[in-house]
């Protein structure tokens, strides 16, 4: 559906935790974190980007910067030139970490570009069906995308020439809390280090706990534990990233919580949960498991429980 096109667009895309676990390039799931993209169209065909917050002294400010790459491939999906363009990037989600901050550029810069372009879906937000083909296109694995785009916990897969995607609203129970180290880890690195076959008993075992995910986060959590064992990447990745593992390791053995490696890490996702019949995520069982997790983790980790994001990307009204 097209509408009529803005001069002014700001778009907030949020973080995401990929795999879960055993939903290796599947699973994912949205939290309250965002970074916000403010786009200006300009009368002349300049291009100007500023950068505050992570990234800021780091990223390309030209043609090269993520937000304006995946801009200019919805533009020219829509057969049209990349416009002259301001872009001011407020940062919030850290680089290399395994939340999902290049898929947060790649949706918020498609995102973008469709409001510009008029492009707008049924109930007049963002068209996030075409977002969503386009932004896993550029990324080239659809896990962190989905839930970037449609908020929640998501199952993404390959459907022929095109992207399938499911969503699903999840337990209120569920808390996730991110531990998030000081240092980082190239996905690229981390992807380097699996094998390029596993045994069938163990992609037979990750069938089924990646199955339970579902119903776990839907509905059962306290089916988490079980559901987020994994033996397809994390032990793998262990060289990459020990004090990760070693973090994984000790909150699942030692405190029962489940806990695992966030995308391709080094953060750690912690799955909270309430027990039936308790109170919300404020409650002291959860205040609790937070503690636990600060012990074990120590000051070289920030700690940071978020709310599940339930929209995905938004454009709310642009700053002045």
């Amino acid at each position: 559906m097209t509408s009529a096109r803005p001069e002014r667009v700001s778009v907030d895309a949020p973080a995401t935790s990929a795999n879960l676990g055993p939903g290796f390039d599947a699973l994912g799931l949205a939290v309250r974190l965002y970074n916000r993209f403010d786009v200006a169209l300009r009368t002349d065909d300049e291009l100007h980007v500023t950068v505050e917050g992570e990234g800021a002294g780091e990223v390309p400010l030209g043609r090269r910067h993520l937000v304006v790459r995946a801009m200019a491939e919805a533009f020219d999906r829509a057969g049209e030139k990349l416009p002259g363009l301001d872009l001011r990037c407020e940062n919030r989600i850290p680089h290399s970490r395994g939340l999902g901050s290049s898929s947060s550029a790649i949706v918020g810069g498609v995102t973008a570009a469709a409001a510009l372009l008029g492009r707008r879906g049924p109930d007049g937000g963002p068209d996030r069906d075409w977002i969503y083909q386009v932004s896993a296109d550029l990324e080239g694995h659809p896990d962190n995308v989905a839930p970037c785009v449609y908020g929640g916990y998501t199952i993404a897969y390959r459907d022929g020439a095109s992207w399938g995607v499911s969503r699903s609203l999840t337990d209120e129970r569920i808390l996730p809390v991110l531990c998030v180290p000081g240092w980082r880890l190239s996905t690229e690195r981390a992807r380097g280090l699996l094998p390029e076959t596993v045994s069938h008993a163990d992609a037979a075992f990750n069938a089924g706990r990646a199955a339970l995910m579902t119903a776990a986060v839907c509905g059962q959590p306290e089916s988490l534990f079980a559901a987020t064992e994994d033996r397809l990447h994390e032990s793998y990745r262990a060289p990459a990233m020990p004090r990760t593992l070693d973090l994984v390791r000790d909150l699942r053995e030692q405190e029962g919580l489940a806990a695992v490696v966030s995308g391709a890490g080094p953060t750690v996702l912690v799955l909270c949960a309430i027990p039936e019949g308790h109170a919300g995520t404020e409650s002291p069982e959860i205040i609790g498991q937070i503690d636990s997790i600060a012990r074990w983790a120590g000051n070289d980790w920030d700690i940071r429980p978020l709310h599940i994001e339930p929209a995905g990307v938004r454009t709310p009204s642009p700053h002045p």
